[in-house]
């Protein structure tokens, strides 16, 4: 028996050797090259992302420590802390916002240009007009830093096809997945938003191997928030909005003032809009008119001459949006977002276009009782106007 086991198994590797069957699946390496996106293929859909709506739900405590935020300045007053029919709203932190935003974004804004070098101990994901990343493949939880942010990341090698999973915020993780297909060759990347171990939003993009003699993509810019030294995010344009002077096609193009906070200096207009205050947000104290006063008054006392309901210009723009319980419970996401205007021309036009810039951003979550809701929601709010008038200042010592 044990010799007619070894002649089957002489045959077998014989059929191996003589192409009677594939010799090997797909490794890490074919995915590693540089590959241009495919519009055409690609899924772009209207809008991705975590879940905002968490009603029901009170704030879970904090720890506290620099950096950290519980959103409504701690548990609303009689909220009697947690219980089985009263879950506990994460606490999530201002660092927590700005990593899941990070990481939204850039399935929002996917590159045109991939590079990825494998070797056995790396993984180097690099996006044009993005920031590099390396993971270790089969490290668990690996702090990884990205840009402007710190993220942690798994990334695992399955039979054909890389898994990338990053952790936003504690409950939401984004899963992408490398896949090479070899006819045609193309690089599958499926990103999907997972929340609270459910697979939310699904996005599929479709790239080729880039032209040869095409650079390679190299890291700029974190999608999240200009860096210091580095060049603003450039958006499609919002609301309106009017254009900066454009700069004449014969003109060569000027330095680039990498100087910290540089898209900042010179600013002492400002517009400023608010929009999201509903009925939901109107039961929890929450007034337009009173807030827009707040902001328009802490604008003014820092040395800005402020123009109200405009985003004509450089512009402040303020969203709060408000979900009420049926116990009551007030449950608010904020987001403050200085925005300018620019013309300039992107890698896939001809021509110059109307973009809007975002210059600074912050977010938080806030919940509590309506008895003190207002009040911690407007407080954090205007603590982030009074860091960006900070930040202003500072730019044009």
């Amino acid at each position: 028996m044990t010799s007619r086991r070894a002649r089957l198994a002489g045959a077998l590797a014989a059929l191996l050797l003589l192409g009677g069957l594939p010799l090997s699946a797909q490794t890490p390496t074919d995915l590693a090259g540089t590959w241009a996106l495919n519009q055409q293929l690609s899924q772009f859909p209207a809008e991705v992302g975590f879940s905002a709506s968490i009603p029901g739900l009170v704030p879970g405590p904090t720890s506290g420590g620099r950096g950290r935020r519980s959103g409504g300045g701690g548990r609303p007053p009689g909220a009697g802390g947690c219980a089985p029919d009263r879950p506990c709203l994460p606490a999530y932190t201002e660092e927590d916002a700005r990593r899941s935003r990070f990481l939204t974004d850039e399935v929002r804004l996917p590159p045109d240009r991939l590079a990825i070098a494998v070797t056995p101990a790396a993984l180097t994901i690099t996006p044009d007009r993005g920031a590099a990343r390396t993971l270790g493949p089969g490290r668990r939880d690996e702090a990884v830093t990205i840009g402007t942010v710190t993220v942690v990341a798994t990334a695992t090698w399955d039979v054909d096809h890389w898994t990338v999973v990053y952790t936003a915020q504690a409950g939401q993780l984004l899963r992408y997945t490398y896949t090479v297909g070899q006819s045609p060759r193309q690089l599958t990347v499926d990103v999907e938003f997972v929340e609270r171990g459910v697979v939310g939003d699904r996005v599929r993009r479709i790239y080729e191997p880039a032209p040869t003699g095409e650079p390679a993509a190299a890291p700029t810019a974190s999608p999240a928030e200009p860096s210091a030294g580095r060049a603003p995010l450039l958006l499609p344009p919002g609301a309106g909005g009017a254009p900066s002077r454009p700069v004449p096609a014969t003109q060569a193009p000027a330095a680039v003032d990498q100087r910290p906070d540089a898209p900042l200096k010179g600013l002492t207009r400002l517009g400023v809009v608010l929009e999201g205050i509903g009925a939901d947000a109107a039961k929890c104290g929450l007034k337009q008119d009173a807030i827009e006063a707040a902001i328009v008054k802490q604008l003014t006392d820092a040395g800005f001459r402020v123009l109200q309901n405009t985003d004509d210009e450089s512009y402040l723009y303020v969203n709060i949006n408000t979900v009420t319980a049926s116990t009551g419970l007030c449950v608010s996401r904020y987001d403050v977002t200085l925005y300018s205007h620019a013309v300039a021309p992107l890698g896939h036009t001809a021509s110059a276009v109307e973009l809007q810039v975002e210059l600074l951003h912050r977010g938080g979550l806030a919940g509590g009782g309506p008895a003190a809701h207002a009040d911690s929601v407007v407080k954090n709010v205007l603590d982030y106007v009074g860091q960006f008038a900070a930040r202003v200042r500072e730019a044009n010592k």
